[in-house]
């Protein structure tokens, strides 16, 4: 018996025991019970046996529990729950008035609801102390303060006041606000350019600017299903220069039990956190040595990233898309005609001088595609140009804005633009809502939700060209059968679009993908082609983004499938445990073949005991484990564990390898069971379970 033995409280049978302990899966520990003689597998409600009939080995099955009544299946949103946004809505309006009946001293400003509740923002100005004349510094809120608002609310619910709707002019609405010395409100009322004016009354006690919708009365609001979460700076309207306002956070769901299954989800959520996974499993950093929101690609998780963009490459080229690639600065004239320096100019960088002249670090990578179009004269027979690229790109975020991968300074795009005919749009369309599906399934991606967004009050472009364009992207969407939702006026000012959401494994839903027209970036750069009539006309440009940015597509994949990648995407598909250094040259041996067919492989030192090394690999999420020791050497043979199947049986090198070759090119796990004979089976119980931390 190797080392790790020393743990094992009973041994039944020792034939090639040290294999057979080490691939116990730690959720089907079996042993035998003393008064049936069956195995506690055998015994336990949550097993069903199965049986190979090469081996007779069992297999276990774990069984869904019986769902519990008080979970939800999926929880609602505001955009297909009108109850829950005004819930949600009318909870931020009580929290506001309840925090003033607190503090009489506080300023409101904005309250709008969020995915999960909804937040408010309040000044605390300095006040003078009535006894002494001091001045006394602005309150900053606490946790105990929270709870004291809390109560407030609850009152304010209770005693079920009245939520009414009032319509005045903007003088009247002006009036009232001086006279309960509201600053911030005559600021959002000078932004409010239609009228009349709408006011949302709590009973006779409270009121706020609002267009609703709202509840009925205070009464209507589930308190035992509304929790203030926390307090965070926010700066007045996002500017640095601006008052320094506090900002609650809180939660707000229909009932209590939607309220615990959001908990239960958040717990999840902490457990699938990209940030800890990038660096439990060694797969990214952040280094603020270098400045903040610059990802480092370690070399796992850069093999990760070589594989989902050799994927988006191979997908694109086979649908007629050429990769191009275009330079990370340009000068800034280009940006000036391209708009974005009037336009976008907060969200870049600094120029930087070059030779007396101003270049600019890009934002954006689809004026280099314009300018690659107006290289040479096209034809209408030319069209469609199919052009994508992983270019990399650059925006400003302010420091509190940052988050992981979700939101950094420097990200790579998966762009593509298409310069087509308007006769053509439809179809493109079409092909891409198909590479989109296409792409997106093969990471598990599935489920969507579709918007298509319509032309705004601001707008450049025709009412005809945007009329044709709405058609094809909707006449695009009922050729794919795809149901979606109409965001009438939510199109971008250059185009209507079409936006889609995935939704990941716990149920959360992540902005992804989007198809855009443009009629700005054509006319603004002089693009055009030469029809059949010999004249010249303007292409539709089509901006489309699969993954939106690779950066943050890789930080919703690890959340998803918890850094437990598929065995395609691994960084890591198999490592060899050798249980002696006299297997250490057939292990290296065995890592150049799988090298050479494209398997990525790593042998593990052996300077641990055995169970070590799996539970290593186990928390390294490796899917694939292979034991190798004498007997296998001399049998040219591999014992083989799969992390997510448990124990595979022995396998000859060449047929593992061919195996997993087939399930990487083919995106599927390794289920496949290799030889074990009856005799060398062993049941053990151990002590020291391979499990997770």
């Amino acid at each position: 018996m190797i080392a790790f033995a020393m743990s094992t409280l009973l041994t039944l049978l020792v034939t090639s025991s040290r294999r057979v302990t080490a691939f116990s899966p730690s959720i089907q520990r079996i042993a035998t019970s003393a008064k049936s003689g069956r195995t506690l597998l055998e015994t336990s409600p949550l097993f069903r046996p199965a049986t190979n009939t090469a081996t007779r080995r069992w297999m276990a099955t774990v069984e869904a529990p019986a769902k519990k009544e008080d979970e939800v299946a999926e929880l609602p949103t505001n955009d297909n729950d009108e109850d829950l946004l005004k819930i949600r809505h009318s909870s931020a309006h009580v929290m506001a008035m309840a925090v003033q009946q607190v503090f009489p001293e506080a300023q409101t400003t904005i309250g709008p609801w969020i995915d999960n509740g909804f937040y408010y923002d309040f000044f605390f100005p300095e006040t003078i102390d009535a006894e002494t004349g001091e001045t006394v510094e602005s309150r900053k809120l606490s946790d105990s303060d929270l709870k004291v608002v809390k109560k407030a609310m609850d009152k304010i619910v209770s005693k079920n006041y009245p939520i009414t709707r009032e319509e005045v002019s903007r003088e009247e609405a002006k009036r009232r606000i001086e006279e309960i010395g509201e600053p911030f409100k005559l600021e959002i009322l000078d932004s409010i350019k239609t009228e009349p004016i709408t006011i949302y009354h709590i009973g006779d006690e409270w009121w706020d600017l609002c267009a609703g919708p709202h509840m009925e009365s205070t009464g209507a609001l589930p308190k035992k299903a509304i929790q203030l979460q926390s307090v965070a700076g926010a700066y007045w309207r996002g500017d640095e220069k601006r008052e320094m306002l506090q900002r609650i956070y809180a939660i707000a769901w229909k009932d209590p039990k939607q309220l615990k299954q959001y908990k239960l989800l958040l717990e999840e959520a902490k457990k699938r956190d990209h940030r800890m996974l990038g660096k439990k499993l060694d797969l990214f950093s952040i280094q603020e040595e270098a400045g903040g929101g610059l990802v480092f690609w370690h070399p796992k998780g850069s093999k990760v990233r070589r594989m989902i963009e050799d994927f988006w490459k191979d997908e694109h080229v086979a649908q007629g898309y050429d990769v191009v690639y275009s330079p990370h600065i340009a000068n800034i004239n280009l940006w000036k005609t391209s708009g974005h320096f009037d336009f976008y100019r907060q969200d870049m960088f600094d120029q930087m001088d070059v030779d007396d002249e101003q270049f600019q670090i890009k934002p954006m990578n689809c004026p280099f595609h314009c300018l690659m179009y107006k290289d040479e004269l096209r034809s209408y027979r030319d069209l469609p140009f199919r052009w994508a690229e992983l270019g990399t790109v650059y925006r400003y975020e302010r420091s509190g804005t940052l988050h992981g991968l979700m939101r950094v300074r420097g990200f790579t795009q998966d762009d593509a633009h298409i310069f087509c005919l308007p006769e053509q749009l439809q179809d493109e369309i079409v092909d891409v809502l198909s590479l989109t599906e296409t792409i997106l399934s093969r990471f598990g991606f599935d489920k969507y939700e579709i918007m298509l967004s319509t032309k705004p009050e601001k707008a450049v472009g025709s009412d005809a060209i945007w009329e044709e364009a709405t058609k094809a992207l909707e006449g695009a969407l009922k050729v794919k059968g795809w149901d979606y939702t109409l965001d009438e006026g939510g199109g971008a000012f250059y185009g209507p679009k079409i936006d889609l959401k995935i939704r990941d494994a716990i149920g959360r839903q992540w902005q992804c993908s989007t198809v855009q027209c443009d009629f700005n970036l054509p006319d603004r750069f002089g693009l055009e082609y030469v029809s059949a009539e010999g004249t010249r006309e303007q292409p539709i440009m089509v901006h489309r983004a699969i993954f939106g940015s690779i950066e943050r597509f890789f930080g919703i994949l690890i959340e998803n499938c918890s850094g437990d990648f598929p065995f395609w995407l691994a960084p890591t598909q198999l490592r060899l445990l050798p249980v002696t250094d006299a297997v250490q040259d057939y292990c290296k041996d065995i890592a150049r073949q799988a090298h050479k067919m494209g398997i990525r492989v790593e042998v593990d030192r052996g300077s641990e005991r055995l169970a070590k090394q799996i539970r290593n690999a186990e928390k390294g999420r490796i899917p694939i484990m292979a034991v190798v020791g004498m007997q296998e050497m001399e049998a040219n043979t591999l014992a083989v564990r799969s992390r997510k199947e448990g124990d595979l049986g022995s396998f000859a090198v060449q047929d593992l390898l061919a195996e997993l070759a087939r399930c990487s090119e083919e995106a599927i796990e390794m289920t496949t069971m290799g030889e074990k004979p009856v005799k060398e089976e062993v049941i053990e119980v151990v002590t020291e379970e391979v499990k997770e931390e």
